[in-house]
């Protein structure tokens, strides 16, 4: 079980990893849950998560200094060399020395880089699952890496559907395992 912010945001990329490489020539093109992305789309959108941090954490520039050098399509020919590269970099510059600690401006404010980290790693955990679902392989989650995202979006899992990028929460029912409750924070029906 991971022990560190750092650790836990590795084991998220390692789990959104193991499930880009088992995307299939065929299926780059098919749906998510995500309603509006396709695999590829949402593989890019994780892609890009990652290719933000040094940006932001190592070089400190803003979201406005970076504007829309990150657009796009960022995974060209080869999805899961792109997806490695990403993971690589976003996780060397959130274990620089100091960079959980700085102060980082992201297109909601200042935020300390723990945050940032622990947004991203919760993130990306929840994508993990709407890979699996898309490409149709295993969806069970990690338990672990399922508290730790539920701990990270609890406190403001009230305020996502109003951002427009995730659904309205859906009640859990009774008894319902913690995959269940995460999934249904976000707008989800496991």
């Amino acid at each position: 079980m991971p022990q560190t912010l750092l650790e836990w945001h590795a084991a998220a990329l390692r789990l959104f990893g193991e499930r880009v490489r088992a995307v299939g020539a065929s299926q780059w093109d098919a749906a998510t849950p995500c309603t509006e992305w396709t695999v590829r789309d949402l593989v890019n959108h994780v892609t890009g998560e990652q290719l933000w941090i040094p940006p932001l954490v190592t070089d400190g520039r803003t979201v406005a200094d970076v504007g829309d050098e990150l657009s796009g399509d960022l995974l060209g020919d080869d999805p899961q060399a792109a997806w490695e590269r990403a993971a690589a970099a976003g996780h060397a510059a959130f274990a620089a020395p100091g960079a959980l600690d700085r102060t980082i401006t992201l297109s909601y404010g200042p935020t300390r880089g723990s945050a940032y980290c622990s947004e991203l790693t919760a993130d990306c955990v929840v994508h993990t699952w709407d890979l699996s679902r898309a490409i149709g392989a295993d969806d069970r989650l990690p338990a672990d890496l399922v508290e730790f995202s539920i701990k990270e979006v609890m406190p403001y899992a009230d305020g996502l559907a109003a951002s427009g990028m995730y659904a309205q929460p859906l009640e859990v029912p009774a008894g319902a395992d913690a995959q269940t409750r995460l999934l249904a924070l976000l707008g989800r029906k496991g």
